[in-house]
């Protein structure tokens, strides 16, 4: 396989005419041919193009919540929060499947061909497991037709999309649901399993959250080791991996931390929500005499393969400490925006050496472009300055960050990376004039035309390449979830009417 780009972007080098990458069948670039004509069998991308966005963070079923939660008057995080209780509380695994389907492939149109998703939702919303006695299945009874017999290892069998309706309720159903909708979408997934065991420092799980929780620490790792081998004996790992994540040091207590540093393997990513919130802080100085950061060294957790999202109210210490690990820190600025939650320390994390990386969250926007341009002008807002980030930074943070983030092979043009690709139109009315390599502070995800997944097609003009229009998917999505939420049987499915 060959694509040929009219423009690429290529790190070091800037903007250059002629682009060919020759593509392996696993997706993984083996030739990089600058100032090359165009041969009738490359996959054409016109534009400029450039290293697909690596989504470092995400809920997939906050989807649903966007342009709902704002006539709260006064409100906050933890108001907000109740609103996202609800949607969860409304989720099966088809339902789940159906609505990550539809995310991912927004994501997927869009620019982003990975995703790291920071999945809780794990059990019944009583809190019994998938696959109990009673409700039958097996580790393998969820799999999907649309990950067998294809020979596109980014797509479905039949291109037609779902394994919905098939009714998975064994072991790991949500889970599989996930991994089933990323395959479907062709984005790469991360499926980030989460440690939740608590309410709130010192609190039991509420009621709410029961779906998300584990009876201790050591039923959650008895679980991730089963999903690990559940996953990969059903997905490549080019497809689907299975990582780890901390809520918070809110959900999971401190004295749980050191053996999960002891016992969780070595080589899988660790994430953790960290420092989102200043009653999070004050909570854990209360308990502990330390600030989150300051826990995490202490039980053995800030290390290199951490990534600790948000990372918003930041003591010079906790800085200083993520900096020295070179952790990872993934900053969602349109979310941190939108739940007012404040702008995070980039630059000076930057500085102290920790990565920074870019994640979409709870999805009030999915578009990698906002995403760097918003990391840009936090700090033009904190400081009165400009120019913290250029736009070479703003696409390692969108990209190669996002998949060191993942514990994945980064996206790009050179030898040995993924040919996942994104490409724009440097003459829509949002970039006309803009010089090609600062598109960045101007692109928008209307003006991304092609994106590429493996060399392979993905998108085209806002429509998925399989699974057509994201908004008819999500349209039928969220009319499902709210007709679950309200038990309202008769609203199933009316816009697909």
């Amino acid at each position: 396989m060959s694509v040929w780009c009219e423009a690429a972007w290529i790190r070091g080098r800037g903007v250059v005419s002629g682009v060919r990458v020759e593509v392996d069948e696993s997706g993984i670039v083996t030739r990089l041919e600058l100032g090359a004509e165009r041969k009738a069998s490359d996959l054409p991308v016109s534009g400029v193009a450039f290293p697909a966005a690596s989504n470092a963070h995400s809920h997939a079923f906050h989807r649903v919540l966007r342009g709902r939660t704002h006539d709260m008057g006064v409100g906050s995080f933890w108001t907000w929060r109740e609103q996202m209780y609800r949607a969860a509380g409304a989720l099966s695994p088809a339902l789940y499947e159906q609505l990550a389907t539809a995310v991912f492939a927004e994501m997927v149109v869009t620019g982003w061909t990975s995703v790291a998703e920071f999945h809780y939702v794990h059990h019944r919303p009583d809190g019994t497991p998938y696959g109990s006695t009673g409700n039958g299945g097996s580790p393998g009874s969820a799999r999907s037709e649309a990950s067998a017999g294809s020979t596109d290892p980014y797509g479905s069998a039949d291109g037609s999309g779902s394994a919905a309706s098939n009714g998975a309720d064994g072991p790991h159903a949500m889970e599989l649901a996930l991994a089933r909708a990323a395959v479907n979408a062709r984005i790469r997934l991360t499926l980030l399993d989460t440690c939740y065991l608590a309410g709130g420092i010192g609190q039991e799980l509420s009621p709410e959250q029961l779906r998300f929780g584990d009876p201790d620490v050591h039923a959650w790792l008895s679980r991730l080791e089963s999903l690990r081998e559940a996953i990969s004996r059903e997905f490549s790992p080019d497809q689907v991996t299975v990582g780890a994540a901390l809520h918070s040091v809110r959900g999971v207590p401190a004295d749980v931390l050191p053996v999960i540093a002891e016992k969780l393997p070595p080589e899988i990513p660790l994430h953790i929500h960290l420092s989102e919130q200043p009653a999070e802080n004050e909570a854990c100085l209360q308990a502990t005499g330390l600030t989150p950061t300051a826990l995490l060294r202490r039980s053995g957790l800030l290390t290199r393969r951490l990534s600790a999202v948000h990372a918003t109210h930041l003591t010079e210490q906790d800085i200083a400490m993520l900096g020295a690990a070179h952790a990872t820190v993934v900053m969602c600025p349109t979310t941190e925006a939108d739940l007012a939650d404040g702008i995070g320390p980039a630059a000076a994390l930057r500085d102290a050496g920790a990565r920074i990386a870019l994640g979409t969250d709870q999805h009030a926007v999915v578009d990698p472009w906002l995403e760097m341009r918003a990391l840009e002008h936090g700090e033009r807002l904190r400081s009165g300055q400009r120019g913290w980030f250029p736009p070479e930074a703003l696409h390692e943070a969108a990209s190669d960050a996002g998949a060191r983030s993942q514990g994945r092979r980064l996206p790009g043009f050179e030898r040995g990376k993924y040919c996942d690709l994104m490409a724009v139109d440097p003459g829509s009315l949002r970039t006309i004039g803009s010089q090609p390599d600062q598109l960045a502070l101007s692109a928008t995800a209307q003006d991304v035309r092609t994106v590429v997944v493996g060399g392979r097609l993905a998108a085209r003009q806002g429509i998925h390449a399989t699974l057509g229009d994201p908004a008819r998917l999500l349209a039928a999505a969220i009319t499902d979830v709210d007709a679950a939420a309200t038990g309202d049987t008769a609203a199933k499915g009316a816009l697909q009417k």
